[in-house]
C-alpha cells in the first residue's frame, strides 16, 4: 500500500500505457508560464481514503517540482520547466503538459481556495471506460491514434475553447493533494 499513492500521483504526473494526447502544448496559442506561480509553490501530499495515511509529499518549487518521500529521502524524481515540460494557465486552471516524441501529455491542476489542488487528467486505462471516452470525444472533434512501441496514444487537437468544453463536460478526472500547513 504504502508504494500505491506514489504510483498513482505518479501516473497523474507522469504518462501511462494509454494517453489522449495534443500536437502542441495545450491551451493552444496561450503563453507559457516562465516559473511556476508562487501561489502554487508549496509542499502537497496525498492521504489513502481507505487507511488515512499520508504519502509521499510533493514539493512545487518556481522552477518545477520534486517529490519526497516519507523519509524525506528526495529519490522519486524531479520535472523542471523546460521544452518538455510547459504550464500554461488559463480560465483558473494550469495546464501542466509533458512532451513525449511528437506528443503532448496534458494533466490539469485546479488549486482551491483552501490551497489544496485537484490533478486531473483524461483516464483511459479501464479498457471498457476508454472505448466509451473515446466515443463522446469522437462526436466532439477527431481522435487519431498512435501506436509507439508499448504506448498507445490517442491524439485530439481542440481549440481553448473545445478543450474547456471537455473540462466543463467532466472529461477530465483526478485526485486532491492537500497542500501541507
Amino acid at each position: 500500500m504504502r508504494l500505491l499513492i506514489p504510483a498513482l500521483v505518479w501516473s497523474f504526473l507522469l504518462y501511462s500505457c494509454k494517453e489522449v494526447t495534443f500536437p502542441t502544448a495545450q491551451p493552444a496559442g496561450v503563453a507559457s508560464l516562465k516559473e511556476i506561480p508562487a501561489t502554487l509553490r508549496a509542499r502537497y501530499t496525498t492521504r489513502d481514503k481507505a487507511t488515512g495515511e499520508i504519502g509521499d509529499t510533493l514539493i512545487v518549487e518556481s522552477w518545477g517540482y520534486h517529490f519526497k518521500d516519507k523519509e524525506d529521502s528526495d529519490w522519486l524524481g524531479q520535472g523542471r520547466l523546460s521544452d518538455s515540460l510547459v504550464v500554461k494557465y488559463y480560465l483558473n486552471y494550469y495546464f501542466i503538459n509533458f512532451r513525449e516524441g511528437d506528443q503532448w501529455v496534458l494533466r490539469l491542476v485546479k488549486q482551491h481556495s483552501s490551497g489544496s489542488l485537484e490533478f486531473m487528467s483524461i483516464d483511459i486505462q479501464d479498457d471498457s471506460k476508454r472505448k466509451e471516452i473515446l466515443r463522446k470525444i469522437s462526436r466532439k472533434m477527431t481522435v487519431k491514434q498512435f501506436d509507439n512501441n508499448e504506448y498507445t496514444f490517442y491524439q485530439i487537437n481542440p481549440s481553448p475553447d473545445q478543450l474547456m468544453a471537455l473540462i466543463k463536460d467532466g472529461f477530465f478526472t483526478g485526485t486532491e493533494l492537500r497542500k501541507v500547513k
